[in-house]
């Protein structure tokens, strides 16, 4: 489809490099807990998994200014007051059809705090095998704070966060009967709402793979920096 159509019925909500983002997100994560419980020889892998992680988060960011309608934060940035009359039940219908204001606010939290874990990381030192490529070009101080908080903080925000994500979508699934995950699998929803629905062509998805590899060269250059 060229540009933005508008559709009554099914709606392409989740164009394809947001949902191989997504998913690509939740394979890397798994594999960064598991080489974090495992340690010593896993930590290289542990790294692989915390740079493929950044370069996701930077072409989400990307994507985020120029992606389908649906996935842009234009779409889902909410005035606090709109978020507050979602809470007392007085949201658009609209708001069904991409991220809620709720799911809005999650998001956001889980970008923030992923980058934030991950930048951590590339300054953490554990003094045993593993440091970060960027340990070396910072202070001492920031090490030690970078550590500590990778280690012990950030890790438990995070997985709070991703508890409260997995818990929204099964109450969504068994409570209210909208399954959010299919949508994220094949991209559409129906709906009854005349809305616009994303731009998912062979254009869009080839400037997404561009801007990949341009994430992915970025982070490679990062972390040859030291």
């Amino acid at each position: 489809m060229e540009g933005e159509e508008l559709m009554s019925n099914t709606v392409r909500v989740w164009d394809l490099p947001t949902r191989v983002f997504h998913w690509a997100l939740v394979a890397a994560l798994a594999g960064l807990v598991t080489t974090a419980q495992i340690g010593g020889e896993a930590m290289p892998w542990h790294f692989r998994f915390g740079y493929t992680v950044l370069s996701l988060l930077l072409f989400r960011v990307v994507w985020g200014l120029v992606g389908g309608h649906w996935s842009r934060f234009a779409s889902f940035i909410y005035a606090p007051r709109t978020i507050l009359a979602y809470l007392k039940g007085r949201g658009n219908p609209e708001h069904a059809v991409g991220h809620n204001p709720l799911g809005s606010l999650s998001v956001f939290a889980m970008l923030g705090m992923l980058l934030l874990q991950v930048g951590s990381g590339l300054c953490s030192d554990d003094e045993i095998a593993a440091a970060g490529p960027l340990v070396t070009l910072v202070p001492g101080a920031w090490v030690s704070l970078a550590t500590h908080y990778h280690a012990d903080i950030g890790k438990l925000i995070l997985l709070g966060l991703l508890v409260l994500h997995v818990g929204t979508i099964l109450f969504y699934r068994f409570k209210k009967g909208e399954d959010l995950v299919k949508p994220m699998v094949h991209g559409d929803k129906e709906t009854a709402l005349t809305v616009p629905s994303s731009r998912d062509d062979a254009k869009s998805r080839l400037l997404a793979a561009a801007l990949f590899l341009g994430c992915v060269l970025l982070v490679a250059c990062l972390v040859q920096a030291r």
